[in-house]
């Protein structure tokens, strides 16, 4: 590998775009090298915010043919450390940010899509589709904060993902500058185009070792006149698994959301969230928030007829409906509100697993049980999107613990975590990624033919590894 940065090279790269987007002050560059939860922090001397794609193909041509490390960033709301640069002076890497590429290029209403670019604001993405009476209806924790380079990047879920798919369901086009400085440009906006190989998928969910994204034309959908939320208390998550397969018979395609909260994931929020109230009159083990979006003024009448019949069938033990949009602000802030509880409440091992829906509770029993014997008096944070079988299944020191000595545990806790997700049928990286933190995992559940091909795309399109080093591949 090469030396470090000489001053040469680093007096290309900081004139491939305007000054304020050079940014190398260690205190500035200090939370761009952190990762949200502080388990990952890295060094780079020089980011660089281009403000469009030639500058960005002018800065992927320079590190190419120097062979310097680029880690593309976003918001940096990650959480597998996969916009974490690890620089140093025989792999010298930059990061390279989305943020000021923020234009907004063309919104198509009656096409149904808009083409953004990547360092768009997830909400402000949905604020201009709602200006023109249209839905874009990824939704997520961290869309105050996010990107949506990065969103497309991380094959982002969300509370949607029931009704409209992942990220990569949402994306009809895209615009990526590789490695080697050309420019992909696929921004169409056609439902069909069978022209070959579909090259967008490539690069969605491939967290910047491919190439770096710079804008997507994304599908827009009609808005939902009428909105129904509600937050109701199931015995267990057999339970819930029943109620959602009947309100999807009963609902149809009007349901939106349906997530599975466990009590102490409330009690967390409770503890740690300022202005969270307890949503209903008694205590419960499991709960459900399921929302659902109707054409017509009919939301709440649907919900509230077939909440009715199965509180009448006893299948479900209680429950609210929102009467009031600050009301459903409050109950989607209880459940958006449970990372930021967990991560105040102390030390926290984080897994992000799928399973088929109808496995949801045999997960939770199995892992349950051995998470239990490894680690005495662990606290299980247990919550996600039930509708697609995405459980976030996270774990609290014990009080009896330091942080220390319970995050020693966090490999070999999550290795047992995600062999019980894969003995079911399951992923163990649903919608975060892979990153730094599951390289490892990536081989030993996923290697020997599906691995080779990995590493046979990322040696066609990125031959000199310049893009994201030692994200996602482990090493060969």
């Amino acid at each position: 590998m090469p030396p470090d940065i000489s001053d040469a090279v680093l007096a290309e790269l900081t004139a491939s775009t305007d000054p304020a987007g050079v940014i190398q002050d260690p205190a500035e560059l200090e939370p761009w090298v952190t990762e949200w939860r502080g388990l990952y922090h890295g060094r780079t001397g020089l980011m660089l915010a281009p403000r469009n794609r030639e500058e960005v193909a002018n800065i992927l041509r320079i590190c190419n043919r120097h062979r310097i490390g680029v880690v593309p960033q976003g918001g940096n709301t990650g959480l597998a450390g996969g916009a974490i640069p690890d620089s140093g002076p025989e792999s010298p890497q930059i990061l390279l940010s989305s943020r000021r590429l923020r234009r907004i290029r063309a919104i198509d209403p009656d096409n149904y899509t808009m083409t953004v670019e990547a360092g768009c604001i997830l909400a402000e993405v949905q604020a201009a589709a709602e200006e023109v009476d249209r839905l874009f209806p990824l939704s997520l924790a961290a869309e105050g904060s996010c990107h949506v380079g990065g969103n497309l990047s991380t094959n982002a879920g969300g509370t949607n993902v029931l009704r409209y798919g992942n990220t990569r369901d949402l994306v009809l086009g895209i615009e990526v500058v590789l490695a080697d400085g050309r420019v992909f440009d696929g921004l169409r906006g056609l439902r069909k185009d069978n022209t070959g190989y579909d090259l967008k998928q490539l690069f969605i969910g491939a967290e910047g070792t491919l190439g770096f994204i710079t804008a997507a034309t994304c599908k827009l959908f009609p808005r939902p006149r009428d909105v129904a939320t509600a937050f109701v208390a199931v015995a267990d998550p057999a339970a819930a698994i029943e109620l959602q397969s009947r309100a999807r018979i009963a609902l149809g395609d009007q349901l939106n959301a349906f997530e599975l909260i466990n009590r102490c994931a409330v009690d967390f929020v409770l503890a740690h969230i300022p202005g969270v109230r307890e949503p209903l009159a008694g205590r419960h083990a499991w709960y459900v928030l399921v929302e659902l979006g109707s054409p017509r003024d009919d939301a709440n009448q649907s919900m509230e007829a077939f909440l009715g019949a199965e509180i009448e069938a006893g299948r479900v033990t209680d429950g609210i409906l929102a009467s009031s949009s600050t009301q459903r602000d409050q109950l989607w802030r209880l459940r958006h509100s449970i990372s930021e509880a967990q991560k105040n409440a102390g030390a926290g091992i984080k897994h992000d697993i799928s399973v088929p829906v109808s496995r949801i509770g045999d997960f939770l029993d199995e892992a349950g049980t051995i998470v239990g014997r490894l680690v005495p008096g662990v606290y299980i944070v247990a919550f996600g999107h039930l509708g697609d079988g995405n459980l976030h299944f996270n774990l609290n020191q014990p009080d009896d613990m330091t942080a220390e000595e319970f995050l020693d545990r966090w490999d070999a806790v999550s290795r047992e975590v995600h062999s019980v997700a894969d003995g079911l049928g399951g992923s163990f990286s649903a919608e975060h990624g892979i990153g730094t933190l599951k390289t490892g995992e990536l081989e030993r559940l996923r290697g020997g033919v599906e691995l080779d091909l990995m590493r046979a795309v990322k040696a066609t399109l990125d031959p000199r590894g310049i893009m994201n080093p030692g994200k996602i591949l482990p090493a060969s």
